[in-house]
């Protein structure tokens, strides 16, 4: 009897805490001593919409839960949100000490050639189960991108893509500035960057302006593009793929950026200044860093393009891939590729 009732209650505390995911997901996450002033009205607007649908005993505990029990639900949400695929372990810290850190004011006077890389995660509005990963790699110097999609977001994975950059980047890589997160920060990739000679850098913890290149790529180019919606199937791999095979052309050819130049604080204001726009083409092309050979090739592929065609292809390319994403009350399953095929290795409902 007690084991039932244990039961009981841990279901109905279950039930509470999904209600109030959803009323601080509707409050804009405003933190739980925010919310809990709010509560009564903001269940009977979102009742009254036909958004949420509780029941008497459900609605009464919600509405009678103090700010620290509303904290602490809230807290539980977060934590299996934040829930990683197996792969995602911490580094060492004997191989932290490895890798120096840079920051974003060292990036002043560098060579094209010094990539900075991070990930973008194609889940919706949760982490839970597999899906897919954007790996972006931004040169610093020119604003030359490149999008690679992996199918889980391993050490191997991320590699792979990072190796399939290194391939397809116009020039020699020369550095690699990541973040501090486990898919970046292992042995391997760690060992591949000495073996090609890469300086092999990271950013400080906690701190995105570090990564403020890569930052504005993930939502200029990737988001823009994908937008927010969970992707997770065999076929909206393939066509994100086809998607960024197209989307690098246009960013690189034909979509001019501005690089700071410098920066002067006065009081509680910054003031910027920035060179003259011009496409990450135009960047590589006038730096002289491009081999006579590869110049030519890029010279010709730049003729070769029609950047309306490009940009009207782009378009109807991404629609294709919205039209692929997952939708809710579907299952969350996930489909990696291996030696046979696509096979479904986890499904969550």
């Amino acid at each position: 009897m007690e084991a039932q009732t244990a039961r009981q209650a841990t279901g109905l505390w279950t039930s509470v805490a999904a209600v109030a995911k959803v009323l601080a997901e509707a409050a804009g996450d405003i933190g739980a001593k925010r919310l809990r002033p709010f509560v009564s009205e903001l269940l009977a607007r979102l009742e009254a919409h036909g958004a949420l649908q509780v029941n008497v005993e459900i609605g009464k505990l919600v509405r009678q839960a103090s700010a620290a029990t509303l904290e602490r639900l809230l807290a539980r949400e977060r934590v299996s949100l934040r829930r990683q695929p197996r792969s995602l372990t911490k580094p060492g810290t004997l191989l932290r000490t490895r890798i120096p850190v840079r920051t974003f004011g060292e990036w002043d006077d560098v060579r094209p050639g010094f990539l900075e890389v991070d990930t973008v995660a194609h889940c919706g509005s949760t982490l839970e189960g597999a899906h897919l990963w954007t790996v972006t790699a931004v040169d610093i110097a020119t604003g030359w991108v490149e999008l690679e999609v992996v199918s889980g977001r391993t050490q191997e994975r991320v590699a792979a893509a990072i190796r399939r950059v290194h391939q397809k980047l116009p020039v020699p890589l020369l550095g690699l500035d990541s973040d501090n997160g486990g898919e970046f920060i292992n042995k391997g990739l760690y060992a591949y960057c000495q073996k090609h000679g890469v300086v092999f850098t990271r950013s400080r913890a906690y701190r995105k302006n570090d990564n403020a290149h890569v930052e504005q790529k993930n939502g200029a180019v990737v988001r823009r593009l994908v937008g927010h919606v969970r992707y997770m199937s065999p076929a909206a791999c393939t066509q994100m793929k086809q998607l960024y095979s197209l989307a690098r052309l246009h960013a690189n050819f034909f979509q001019p950026v501005r690089r700071l130049t410098a920066k002067k604080r006065k009081g509680a204001r910054s003031q910027r200044w920035y060179d003259e726009a011009r496409t990450p083409y135009q960047r590589m092309r006038d730096s002289g860093a491009l081999s006579p050979g590869r110049e030519a090739v890029l010279g010709v592929l730049y003729r070769s393009l029609n950047p309306l065609q490009l940009s009207r292809q782009i378009q109807r390319e991404s629609e294709k891939l919205l039209g692929l994403a997952w939708h809710t009350g579907e299952s969350l399953t996930w489909s990696t590729q291996s030696n046979r095929g696509f096979e479904v290795t986890s499904s969550l409902r």
